[in-house]
């Protein structure tokens, strides 16, 4: 094999590899996910009160919605979910302004935030441990939904629950989005308190309700009646006029 052959089949599997590189190499992220590419991994810190582990994120690449290049053996891609989670929060033995013990359900609706800041600081937390998200929302919410209800009657808080939830959501808010979480919806499912307290609660309204139901009853069979007896007057008098008629008629033919 002449030696022209032997170089041009070298440079020709040569040039393949490359593309197969290039292209086993080159990703594209996801509608739901973002990629962040490091030159090294960055330096592992233990949080000395809560013993999280988190990553430094400085200078690396964040990639959102298009494609990229990891070199090999220098550079590493690492994936950020950026869908939605549906978090059930669940807090037991709320005291309430007045000192009433409460449990509360609810369930948020919780992703990372889809611009590079937001991705940044959740991938600081959460990059290697990504389920960590729902634990620390529920925290956040749980700490949140406390403080609230510290600050209301049960009263208040049953008669506007989108309300109270909102409260709820502003107060976690600021935590969420320090860690480049974005809380997109928050709703109370479920209050319930010790004891019959909230069955008590509802009694004086119940009977307010009987009350106002047996008035309008006692309403309408009065108005009923008077409107019978004015049926039967009004007969009675036709009928009285009537006789007066015949009688005068009678005379006249009498008289005739």
């Amino acid at each position: 094999m002449s030696p022209v052959l032997v170089a041009v089949i070298g440079v020709v599997v040569l040039l393949v590899l490359l593309a197969v590189i290039v292209v086993s190499r080159y990703k594209v992220a996801g509608p739901n996910e973002a990629f962040i590419i490091t030159g090294r991994r960055g330096k592992k810190s233990v949080d000395a009160v809560t013993s999280r582990v988190s990553y430094d994120t400085s200078g690396q690449k964040v990639v959102v919605g298009g494609g990229v290049f990891v070199v090999p053996f220098v550079q590493h891609r690492h994936v950020m979910d950026l869908s939605s989670r549906h978090i059930p929060v669940a807090v037991r033995g709320a005291i309430t302004l007045r000192g009433v013990k409460v449990d509360l359900d609810g369930v948020a609706i919780v992703k990372v935030g889809g611009d590079e800041d937001a991705i940044r600081a959740a991938a600081q937390r959460f990059l290697q441990q990504q389920s960590g998200v729902v634990g620390f929302t529920q925290e956040v919410l749980s700490g949140a939904l406390r403080s609230i209800v510290g600050r209301m009657s049960v009263e208040d808080v049953i008669r506007d629950r989108a309300a109270f939830a909102g409260q709820v959501a502003e107060e976690a808010e600021a935590s969420l989005s320090g860690q480049g979480l974005v809380l997109d919806t928050f709703q109370i499912q479920d209050i319930s308190a010790e004891g019959s307290y909230l069955k008590d609660l509802g009694r004086p309204e119940a009977a307010r309700a009987r009350q106002e139901a047996d008035t309008a009853e006692a309403d309408a069979r009065r108005i009923a009646e008077q409107a019978r007896l004015r049926a039967e007057e009004e007969i009675a008098i036709a009928e009285r006029v009537l006789a007066l008629r015949q009688a005068e008629i009678k005379a006249e033919t009498d008289a005739a």
